[in-house]
């Protein structure tokens, strides 16, 4: 088949043309209800980075916070710190910047973010493919074993290829007929031109001997790869161009190929005529019908295409008439060659591709098929497809069985037929489901609206969390979804999520932040802000970038209520020895209340003790066998309010 591919421009390239070519809910609730701080963290968030404190995570809360709620100048402004402190943000964020630079009149720099969106998104869809699916050879290995394959017993020492579906029979390409001394053969080859071929086939799908199709369907020269109408009156094929003793050439002198259409007329095929979007100057090629008749796949090179051949569809009325042809799009066409479509009645298509992550060659592929294109597109496995070319795939979805063609190892010809029994279905199933908690208390957060975005951000659906907090979207697989979570009195969330190609369960838990944190008296102030632990420099006093950007929370916070006391209190694990766990624990606790005097505030609102291990939260103490997040969970900061 790999012959072929190089001689698209040629006659014999006809018949293998796979070688063509809301809001955010932050709260304004009152400030001074008697013995209560109602702490507003987005509002700290905005102080602490006015005062110059920088961090892509505040940034994008910032921008995040006030783009739900339609503030789009603010959003504007903390986006563009973000991608000022770093360019290569998610390619969300650049939607969302552009979209708040347009509202504001910033054309200009809105059409560059846009453009950087779409880069960021992806220039050559087989670098991006191979990029995301890293593990293509796994996958491919999980997608196989599903099949029972044997060679056809219709195969020759010539090429046989291309099976169609025809009432009792298959009909098939082959270039078999030796015919005469007139007989032509292919230059490049050697081998006779292709026609069509038939087989009878009973409930078994064994093939019976095959008969040439006698009809002006075949000529001189290359025939292949039809479809048919259910009732068997109307064929479409692919030929060279070439009809009524004409052979059409393009601006080049090359002949391509056609799809052709004819009409069953006292069981003889005539009306022989070209559809009317074929070319001389370009190709298109092996049609395919939607159970439904009303559409028709084929192949073609055509302007507008993505790659070397892409996959395209065409509506056809009551009446036979073409509309106009549709790309399928980057869902499923790449740079590289998409051809060969099948669609079956279960909305699924497969083709051949050497675009997508496969063996080599051509693999052969399954997609779905909904109102946005083509998703959830897998390699069918190892079984069918090798490191040569697969390709021409057929399945009667009822009985699982069917055809499909390859010149792999092992064959008669240079292509052959191989017939095969499905055992196993590729469907993949996957359910996302989760958690919701506050991040502060480890509460279950009941009745949260829950919305799904898929990854242009249209709602796929919405739910609220149950009265445990949980809750669950049945989604596709290989899909990537971005998760919505909205509460009152808590500031909206969203977080993204890859789901993987094969069937099984996704668990993404969201913890949440209150927009307004109330707090009392022997509350922990650090939990409005999630704060779990002050971090120093290793084997230094100086505190780090990440710790000064949370007792900038804390300071924030205490400048706000000028009487509120705080008891700093640091804790360790169990690990190291007693006494340096005292020391290292009292040694943090004195800095931290050092940083916030430096910075204000009085010595006497704040007192600063170690505890060492001498608090531990859990059952890890010496030499108790415990995991690092269980030893995490003792190592922690707090600031209890003694005060307010």
């Amino acid at each position: 088949m790999k012959k072929y591919i190089l001689l698209y421009v040629t006659i014999i390239s006809a018949f293998s043309f796979n070688t063509y070519a809301q809001q955010s809910k932050i709260a304004s609730s009152d400030k001074n209800y008697y013995n209560y701080a109602y702490v507003d963290a987005i509002k700290t968030y905005e102080r602490i980075a006015e005062k110059g404190y920088k961090s892509e995570s505040m940034f994008k809360k910032l921008g995040n916070s006030f783009y739900f709620n339609s503030q789009f100048d603010k959003a504007a402004k903390w986006y563009g710190e973000l991608f000022a402190m770093n360019s290569e943000a998610e390619p969300e964020y650049y939607y969302r910047y552009a979209q708040s630079l347009k509202s504001i009149g910033n054309i200009e720099k809105s059409t560059q973010m846009i453009d950087l969106f779409n880069q960021k998104s992806g220039n050559d869809t087989r670098s991006k493919l191979y990029q995301e699916d890293r593990n293509y050879l796994e996958e491919i290995k999980a997608n196989s074993g599903r099949y029972i394959i044997q060679n056809s017993k219709i195969n020759t020492p010539y090429s046989d290829y291309g099976t169609a579906f025809y009432l009792d029979k298959i009909v098939f390409t082959s270039a078999r007929d030796t015919g005469n001394f007139t007989q032509r053969k292919h230059k490049w080859t050697g081998e006779y031109f292709t026609n069509l071929y038939q087989s009878d086939i009973d409930t078994d799908f064994n093939l019976n001997t095959p008969k040439k199709v006698k009809s002006k369907i075949n000529t001189k020269f290359h025939e292949s790869t039809p479809t048919f109408t259910k009732d068997g009156k109307t064929v479409y094929f692919t030929r060279n161009n070439y009809i009524h003793g004409r052979k059409g050439k393009d601006e080049n002198k090359h002949t391509l190929v056609k799809i052709y259409r004819a009409t069953l007329e006292n069981n003889k095929w005539v009306n022989v005529t070209e559809v009317p979007f074929s070319s001389d100057n370009y190709s298109t090629a092996h049609p395919a019908l939607s159970p439904d008749e009303k559409t028709l796949y084929f192949a073609s090179d055509m302007p507008g295409t993505i790659g070397q051949s892409d996959i395209y569809k065409v509506s056809i009325d009551n009446s036979g008439n073409f509309g106009t042809p549709v790309n399928l799009g980057h869902g499923i066409n790449t740079e590289g060659k998409e051809t060969f479509p099948y669609v079956t009645d279960q909305n699924e298509i497969y083709f051949a591709s050497d675009g997508h992550p496969g063996l080599g060659g051509l693999d052969l592929f399954l997609g779905k098929i909904d109102d946005k294109g083509i998703s959830n597109i897998q390699n069918i496995g190892a079984d069918v497809n090798s490191p040569k070319d697969d390709f021409a795939y057929i399945i009667d979805s009822k009985s699982r069985r069917g055809f499909f063609s390859s010149n792999k190892d092992g064959g008669l010809g240079s292509d052959d037929i191989y017939q095969f029994l499905e055992t196993r279905s590729l469907d993949c199933s996957q359910e996302l489901s989760g958690v919701l908690k506050d991040v502060a208390t480890g509460e279950a957060l009941p009745n949260t609206k829950l919305t799904l975005y898929d990854a242009d951000f249209k709602t796929v659906s919405s739910t609220y969390s149950d009265q445990n907090g949980n809750y669950t979207f049945t989604v596709e697989c290989n899909m990537t979804y971005v998760l919505r979570v909205e509460k009152e009195e808590y500031t909206t969330k969203e977080q993204s999520v890859s789901i993987s190609k094969q069937n099984g369960k996704t668990n993404l838990p969201i913890f949440m932040e209150k927009a307004d944190c109330v707090v009392t008296v022997g509350d922990d102030l650090g939990k409005c802000f999630g704060i779990k632990m002050i971090y120093f420099e290793v084997d230094k006093s100086t505190i780090s970038t990440v710790a000064a950007l949370d007792l900038e929370k804390i300071l924030d916070v205490l400048n706000q209520y000028p009487k509120m006391q705080l008891d700093i209190r640091s804790h360790t694990d169990s690990r190291q020895t007693a006494q340096y766990n005292q020391n290292l624990s009292d040694k943090r606790a004195r800095l931290t209340k050092e940083w916030l005097v430096k910075n204000g505030i009085a010595s006497n609102r704040l007192i600063a003790k170690g505890y060492g291990e001498n608090q531990l939260v859990n059952k890890c103490s010496d030499n108790v066998k415990c995991t690092e997040e269980e030893h995490q969970m003792n190592r922690r900061s707090e600031f209890i309010i003694s005060v307010l």
